[in-house]
């Protein structure tokens, strides 16, 4: 393979709770984080790593449900309204050089020119729509399920590597990078089911007032957190809601970061 590795969809429906146990030994509730995305976007590519690090710390206290956002619907018209290409790939090695973390390609956006994201959502939801076909997947760790992968691998082939990533051809490799046969993800595309899935997505992210990419939204959307969130803050709110404060406490914590 070559792109890099992990990013997921550990999908349950909204209000479902399961519960694990504090250090007093009392009952606990996994607390759930919906991630809002648009895979174009360098501000989640930037904000990845942050919930890799949620994953890694609070485990099996968290679930992490991806979902997708349309921020790059006609990519190419966006970009073109706002100075052009290579205006925009200077403000992407911008945006990189203040974060070390991310590896950005000197042509991204020059070379590989995605017309939209839509594309590769919805290749994403068929991966999560074959990984749910195993009974296993939802004991998977975060960080480990097959959908997680995908989504890391598709914004490294991007940023990383200046890859048409709309292409099904990429599409194709990545799916062979992560072990699953690109015929299961064919029938998810071919039924409309991937596309359903996504739809869903976008139309949640209109409900909830999702602004941007990204957007974690956590304790039944009362507390959204817009941009460029750091982890410190991000932290905060797990362990506030952790806490489970009453309706009526007050939180610093639930006011939306713009």
């Amino acid at each position: 393979c070559i792109w890099g590795v992990a990013l997921a969809l550990g999908r349950k429906r909204a209000g479902t709770r399961e519960w694990s146990r504090n250090m007093r030994g009392e009952p606990m509730s996994k607390v759930e984080i919906s991630y809002y995305s648009d895979v174009l976007c360098i501000w989640a590519y930037v904000a990845e790593r942050r919930l890799e690090e949620l994953a890694d710390q609070f485990r099996d206290q968290i679930e992490i449900v991806p979902r997708y956002c349309s921020v790059f619907p006609d990519a190419w018209g966006k970009i073109e309204r706002r100075g052009g290409f290579e205006s925009f790939n200077q403000h992407l090695k911008e945006v990189a050089a203040r974060f070390p973390h991310i590896e950005v390609h000197d042509d991204v956006w020059l070379r590989g020119r995605p017309r939209t994201s839509a594309s590769p959502h919805q290749f994403l939801k068929a991966v999560a729509l074959v990984e749910a076909d195993d009974n296993e997947a939802p004991s998977r760790p975060y960080l480990d399920r097959l959908s997680t992968r995908a989504a890391r691998k598709i914004r490294q082939a991007f940023f990383a590597e200046a890859l048409d990533i709309s292409d099904w051809q990429v599409h194709r490799e990545i799916t062979a990078c992560i072990g699953v046969d690109y015929g299961l993800i064919e029938e998810r595309l071919r039924s409309s089911e991937a596309l359903a899935a996504l739809a869903i997505d976008y139309g949640l992210a209109t409900d909830n007032g999702i602004a941007g990419s990204p957007t974690f939204l956590m304790n039944e959307g009362r507390q959204k957190l817009f941009g460029n969130v750091g982890y410190r803050l991000l932290e905060a709110n797990v362990q506030e809601l952790l806490r489970h404060p009453k309706e009526d406490e007050a939180s610093w914590c639930r006011t939306p970061l713009v």
